[in-house]
């Protein structure tokens, strides 16, 4: 007996969930290091005392990652009761009116460019396999089994906030007080241009378009935190 050779593919099972791990994961390291960074910049042109880089660092870190997670999971829950609410509907649907959601079926593939006499096979065949899938996958776009998940969400978006963050809070930490703010700009700079060509891969976006505006916006965040530091650390007692 011949092994099917496609039957290891993942095709689209779970895709939902893995974009939306991903989209989290990517938002939530640009992120990290934009907030986390230009904090602890700001702080830098303030003063050179390392236990309030430190603290400012941590804060941040900590704060952004639980605001992070917060976020996501309030966001992807909403939408995952709409898409329960909206289940529920077509269930109710077919089970009250099962001619009138078939018409309705058939007419979806007729307008996807199906003959009449096809549009009505696959629609009966469809129903009787399972209607409510049919009518998930063509009308709503919705797979009933691959429903969003908030826990998955926030997860990896503190998981990804605290990675992202961590990179401009040791940047800042390690080197001597004269080379903080210069590697800290750079380390993030690079980390964005990297973050940026992934997120563009991912959704299928020009890479250097995507890469080149968090490179600018970093930098122009950066600045601006940095430049309010140094006034605030040279004009208040």
């Amino acid at each position: 007996m011949t092994a099917d050779p496609h039957a290891n593919e993942p095709h689209a099972i779970g895709l939902g969930q893995r974009l939306n791990w991903l989209r989290a994961g990517v938002l939530g390291a640009n992120d990290g290091i934009v907030s986390v960074a230009a904090l602890v910049v700001g702080v830098a042109g303030a003063t050179t005392d390392t236990a309030a880089l430190f603290t400012a660092g941590i804060a941040g870190l900590v704060g952004g990652a639980i605001s992070m997670a917060l976020g996501e999971y309030v966001s992807v829950s909403s939408q995952r009761d709409s898409e329960r609410a909206l289940i529920a509907k077509e269930r109710r649907e077919l089970r009250d009116m099962p001619e009138e959601e078939f018409e309705e079926l058939t007419q979806l593939y007729r307008e996807r460019g199906l003959t009449e006499a096809t549009a009505r096979q696959v629609a009966a065949e469809l129903t009787a396999h399972d209607a409510l899938s049919a009518h998930l996958e063509v009308e709503l776009h919705i797979d009933q089994d691959d429903l969003v998940n908030p826990w998955h969400a926030a997860i990896s978006s503190a998981v990804a906030f605290t990675l992202g963050a961590l990179l401009p809070f040791l940047a800042i930490l390690l080197p001597p007080p004269e080379w903080r703010v210069p590697v800290t700009f750079v380390a993030v700079l690079i980390a964005l241009a990297a973050t940026g060509t992934v997120s563009a891969t991912l959704g299928g976006a020009p890479r250097l378009r995507a890469a080149t505006r968090l490179v600018l916006g970093g930098a122009l965040a950066l600045a601006a935190t940095w430049l309010i530091g140094t006034l605030l650390g040279t004009t208040v007692v």
